[in-house]
């Protein structure tokens, strides 16, 4: 039955469905993970890189992360390809409004901006959604620290924590136990390291598998400035390497436990 209604964007099937866009929502459910968290003092990102390739020189190439304007950056999950075209024009954007008003571009109209042409290639004959969701992570003076998700259909909504990509839903169920309201950076990087190591389909997480990045404010008054940062690969496995500890010490304080548990119960048999 949906083969009627798939040719084009503009047919809507009897049930009040567009079929290419919910097309576009399945193939970036087959994209590397991305995950996004507000805190307290700060706001990250953190994605699966899916291409790992040794021979890729990272200075010049990053495959998930995004700077736009100085107080915002993005994470995209979906066709890479998209997500180039996207990206420059929210450059584009956000360079415009800094010639015209002097100052950066708020991060939710940006969002808006990129959203309204999202919905235009939903609408139009002749023109294909793209196959990208973003996640936008910023700072302006109105709303402070910001998390934002938009997909293909252009919608778009704010967000504490979110996730988007594959294993998408499973993410998301573990911020909804995991994730505490306003948690400081630090715990943010923490619960970002464990859902990742244990959502993603790799058998082993390290630094060459994660791109994080941390938006953070510096100074006070007139001179605070955004500061945003791509953690390198030491950080990376630093942290990783905190929570395989941790996992480490659970286990055993278990294993200690069950041992005292069964002593216990194998004096109070003997004594009866």
């Amino acid at each position: 039955m949906a083969r009627r209604y798939d040719t084009r964007t503009t047919i809507f099937s009897p049930e009040g469905r567009l079929y290419q866009v919910e097309y576009a929502m399945e193939a970036i459910g087959h994209a590397g993970t991305c995950l996004g968290m507000l805190a307290s003092d700060g706001v990250l990102l953190a994605a699966e890189r899916k291409n790992i390739n040794k021979l890729l020189d990272d200075v010049i190439f990053s495959e998930k992360i995004y700077k736009l304007d100085e107080n915002i950056a993005c994470s995209v999950a979906g066709i890479t390809s998209d997500a180039n075209v996207l990206t420059s024009y929210l450059r584009e954007t956000a360079q415009k409004f800094r010639l015209r008003y002097k100052e950066c571009i708020p991060c939710e109209q940006l969002v808006m901006d990129l959203c309204d042409i999202k919905q235009m290639y939903t609408q139009f004959g002749g023109m294909r959604p793209f196959g990208v969701s973003v996640l936008y992570m910023g700072w302006d003076p109105h709303y402070g620290f910001q998390l934002y998700q938009s997909d293909p259909s252009g919608n778009y909504g704010g967000w504490k924590a979110t996730c988007i990509g594959s294993n998408h839903a499973a993410a998301v169920s573990m911020l909804k136990q995991e994730y505490q309201e306003t948690p400081n950076l630090k715990e943010a990087l923490a619960l970002s390291v464990k859902i990742l190591y244990k959502t993603l389909d790799s058998t082993k997480l390290n630094s060459e598998k994660v791109e994080i990045a941390t938006l953070t404010r510096e100074g006070s008054g007139d001179k605070a400035k955004t500061l945003l940062r791509v953690l390198t690969a030491k950080e990376v496995d630093d942290l990783i390497a905190d929570y395989l500890r941790q996992v480490e010490e659970k286990k055993q304080e278990k294993e200690r436990l069950e041992k005292e548990k069964a002593a216990a119960a194998a004096a109070a048999a003997k004594s009866s």
